[in-house]
């Protein structure tokens, strides 16, 4: 693994109600095999290099993120976040720090796995401003216009994931220019991109699903069965 050089930040949205959930909690306080998603979340990032975390939550809900998160291994604030995510993102970056890496992480996604988290920042740290993970499109895509549809050509599609990895100083800039543009996006790596800036892509893993609705939760309580089952095992092999 590549030494880094420079801090490096993970910035965790979780200001979302996740309405498609349809919990009676929001999405990122659900509890996946006894934590709160954003624990396995945040935990995630720390496993995979980041020295200091920021959450970003809604305004009624810092003391329930704050319980959900005591005892973390690494220094970690919580921030109000705001209306969009972009401003979220925006509130979470004036606490990142000045300078050095930032991961942007999505807190719906807890089973990212350890070397996707540091062959992003690994990429950011080696000179791009703009890293995201991706995996293939798999399923057959058609576009639909009304009652007709046609369809697209797959294996020019990859599905993006978090965390996207940027300079810290380089997104700070490009939302600044989003927000005297008008400018409303979806993910970072468009503000980056608005901004003149290049997206490189690293590859993602399937295991870093984003859990949005009560399928998903069931998915992921089997995946954290798994691992729970799995260090169960190797400690007895290992004691």
């Amino acid at each position: 693994m590549q030494m880094i050089d420079r801090p490096v930040v993970a910035l965790v949205v979780a200001a979302g109600s996740g309405s498609r959930l349809g919990g009676e909690v929001p999405k990122a306080l659900v509890q996946i095999d006894g934590r709160p998603l954003v624990r396995w979340s945040v935990e995630a990032m720390v496993a995979g290099g980041c020295q200091r975390v920021v959450v970003v939550v809604a305004a009624p809900l810092v003391d329930d993120f704050r319980a959900a998160l005591a005892g973390v291994s690494v220094p970690l604030q919580i921030v109000v976040g705001g209306a969009r995510r972009q401003d979220s993102v925006a509130n979470g970056l004036a606490a990142a720090g000045e300078q050095g890496i930032v991961l942007v992480h999505d807190a719906a996604r807890p089973f990212v796995p350890v070397d996707v988290v540091r062959s992003v920042h690994e990429a950011v740290a080696q000179g791009a401003a703009c890293v995201i993970p991706v995996v293939p499109v798999i399923d057959s895509i058609r576009r639909a216009r009304g009652v007709s549809s046609h369809v697209v050509d797959r294996s020019e599609l990859v599905a993006v994931q978090t965390p996207q990895g940027f300079d810290l100083a380089t997104l700070r800039e490009s939302h600044e220019q989003a927000a005297l543009q008008g400018l409303e996006v979806t993910d970072d790596a468009a503000v980056c991109e608005a901004a003149g800036h290049p997206v490189l892509l690293v590859a993602g893993a399937r295991e870093a699903m984003k859990v949005t609705e009560p399928f998903d939760i069931h998915v992921a309580n089997a995946i954290a069965t798994q691992r729970r089952q799995m260090a169960a095992n190797a400690f007895q092999e290992n004691p």
